[in-house]
């Protein structure tokens, strides 16, 4: 190939990459303005909504995934700051954090063992493959440390970021009917089950409650995300068949 043709190539692809990620982030924009016009009614996910166009585009045009999650790379790579930054709300917030440790440490062993088995046991009965069920036990784990786990015990983690991505929606659209149904109204209990249950995604919505519920559901994802990355590969090892 000539450097004129490999130029163009080059070129012609970095144009694409960067017309997928100006799409995704006008998109966003877009849902965050409709969410805001219903006052924050938690159907309206911003996620949801700005993901649906983007799939039916690769669908109906039958574009590869893989094109556009090479022109998203920017988006994924700031999952692993936008994590670190919920530290600033830990630190705020931390005497109430300190005080309810014992609850939450039993919260988070029920949770995280919970997602974990209902995961497994839930692919199994459908009959998911070996790989799909190894790629969905994270998928309450936030995006970055799930597919790092699904690489480790056998998975495949463009499928793990999938199910987290739509547990999260899932998460976020529900909890809060859940909570007020179950009688719920702790902003700690609240914010702390929804970073368990449905990571990142979940803790963007528990900021839209309190910046209480938000503290305490981004020491949730964090917490379920250091549990899950040391114990899920150990207890695989030793009980996998």
């Amino acid at each position: 190939m000539s450097d004129i043709g490999f130029k163009f190539i080059y070129w012609d692809r970095l144009g694409e990459d960067a017309a997928w990620l100006a799409l995704t982030i006008a998109l966003y924009f877009a849902a965050r303005r409709f969410q805001q016009a219903t006052g924050g009614n938690p159907l309206a996910n911003t996620v949801l909504l700005a993901a649906l166009p983007i799939m039916a585009l690769l669908y109906f045009a039958g574009i590869p995934f893989s094109h556009y999650r090479d022109g998203g790379w920017p988006l994924l790579w700031l999952l692993g700051p936008a994590t670190v930054a919920l530290a600033v709300p830990l630190y705020l917030n931390f005497s109430r954090v300190r005080a309810a440790w014992l609850p939450m440490c039993v919260s988070l062993v029920v949770g995280s063992a919970v997602a974990v088995l209902s995961a497994v046991l839930l692919g199994e009965a459908l009959g998911a493959s070996v790989e799909t069920v190894r790629s969905l036990a994270p998928k309450t784990v936030t995006t970055p440390i799930a597919m790092g786990i699904a690489s480790e015990i056998g998975g495949i983690p463009e499928l793990t970021a999938a199910f987290v991505i739509f547990t999260g929606i899932v998460g976020a659209v529900s909890a809060s009917a859940i909570f007020n149904a179950a009688g719920i109204r702790d902003p700690r209990a609240r914010g702390f089950a929804t970073g368990v249950s449905a990571g990142g995604i979940g803790t963007a919505r528990a900021f839209q409650e309190s910046f209480l519920a938000g503290t305490f559901s981004g020491v949730g994802m964090t917490l379920n995300g250091i549990v899950t990355a040391i114990l899920l590969p150990l207890l695989w090892m030793l009980f996998a068949h």
